[in-house]
């Protein structure tokens, strides 16, 4: 399991390595615009997120030197010690903003529910290449999938945080369509989520989450209020023009307009000093990585791979797209982060970790699918 060789670091993705470097270095820069000017107690974001990052990179050598099949086998051990972290955050977990999520660390406070997206896409990558049908996957061989998506899902909605939950249920929607399911359970699904979704409005979601949503709506009407943050982001981004006001020249952010700019709203940071050019560009580079990203889920020689690779692209790409809306208005604000980009360290060693995987399986896209059998 613990292989290096000289074909492996030949078949190392180098072209992955740059595009995460790319993207990580501009979010690097424009987590120190956000921030600054820099408080005068305590390690600044921008430090603080240099060293996670640091710390996240060796993470990805490290996880380089083994064989990403292990996982095929030790996706139930990682499941179960996420789910503990889950339970072990509702007793003993801090609480900040009436959420309580994290679990401190010392260094820096873990927030379990970003390694149960990752944990995620290892499971049901694991179980679908496991339980392979051909014609679909029917109600029945569905249970399980469900099961081990709704667990977490419930954990994470408790603390509360109601993006994180929906994040893990659009990453079993986008893996369980990957895996191809019948039509009847497609059916069934749609029944079952749209009463889901009804019973969620009544029963489960806060009145600071219904107003949210009604906010997205009409942010006008409570422009001091729900609707402040969208309507300082949309300013800022759109004060930005076409080529910027210029780095550390961002008024919205650094005149305290736009709150949360370090973190849920780092983009509109980006967007008002670099404008429309330098947005392009940005966007232009993140959805290469993404893209990639899918190309080596199509060059991975294994069912196993392919699905770890597809489930990684779509752990990353849906966050960056609703994150993206969010910023525009077009989305509520739900506290779901710009992989890579915006500060906080659970979220950026679970992106480095979830990228790690797939350059694991880019450079070993020569061997044969029958390794993994040969490994039980």
């Amino acid at each position: 399991m613990l292989r290096i060789d000289r074909r492996f670091l030949h078949s190392f993705d180098w072209i992955l390595l740059a595009l995460v470097l790319c993207v990580s270095g501009m979010a690097l820069m424009n987590l120190y615009s956000a921030s600054y000017p820099p408080s005068p107690w305590g390690i600044p974001p921008f430090l603080k997120q240099c060293y996670l990052f640091l710390f996240g990179m060796m993470g990805i050598l490290f996880i380089l030197f083994f064989d990403y099949k292990v996982l095929y086998f030790w996706n139930y051990p990682f499941y179960i010690f996420i789910i503990f972290l889950l339970v072990l955050v509702l007793v003993v977990g801090n609480s900040a903003g009436g959420a309580q999520r994290w679990i401190n660390l010392g260094l820096f406070k873990l927030q379990p529910s970003e390694l149960a997206k990752l944990m995620l896409v290892v499971t049901l990558s694991s179980y679908y290449s496991r339980k392979e049908q051909s014609d679909g996957y029917g109600v029945k061989a569905m249970v399980t999938p469900v099961l081990l998506t709704l667990l977490p899902f419930l954990l994470i909605l408790k603390q509360p945080d109601l993006g994180t939950a929906l994040m893990l249920g659009i990453i079993f929607v986008s893996m369980t369509i990957f895996a191809k399911v019948r039509w009847q359970t497609y059916g069934l699904g749609i029944i079952l989520g749209s009463a889901a979704g009804v019973f969620a409005w009544f029963y489960l979601l806060r009145d600071y989450q219904k107003r949210r949503i009604e906010t997205l709506l009409n942010p006008a009407k409570d422009p001091m209020g729900q609707g402040y943050q969208i309507l300082q982001s949309k300013i800022a981004v759109g004060s930005g023009g076409v080529s910027g006001k210029g780095y550390l020249e961002g008024t919205q952010g650094h005149l305290h307009f736009l709150p949360e700019r370090h973190t849920d709203f780092a983009f509109a940071v980006w967007g008002e000093e670099r404008g429309f050019v330098g947005s392009i560009f940005f966007l232009g580079v993140y959805f290469f990585m993404l893209i990639w990203g899918l190309y080596v889920a199509m060059t991975a020689r294994d069912r196993f791979g392919v699905f770890l690779s597809f489930g990684v692209v779509m752990l990353i790409f849906w966050q960056a797209v609703i994150n993206l809306l969010m910023i525009l208005g077009f989305l509520p604000v739900v506290g779901i982060p710009l992989p890579l980009v915006s500060y906080g360290g659970s979220s950026l060693l679970t992106t480095l970790f979830a990228l790690g995987i797939l350059m694991n399986v880019r450079m070993r896209r020569f061997q044969t699918g029958q390794n993994i059998e040969k490994m039980k």
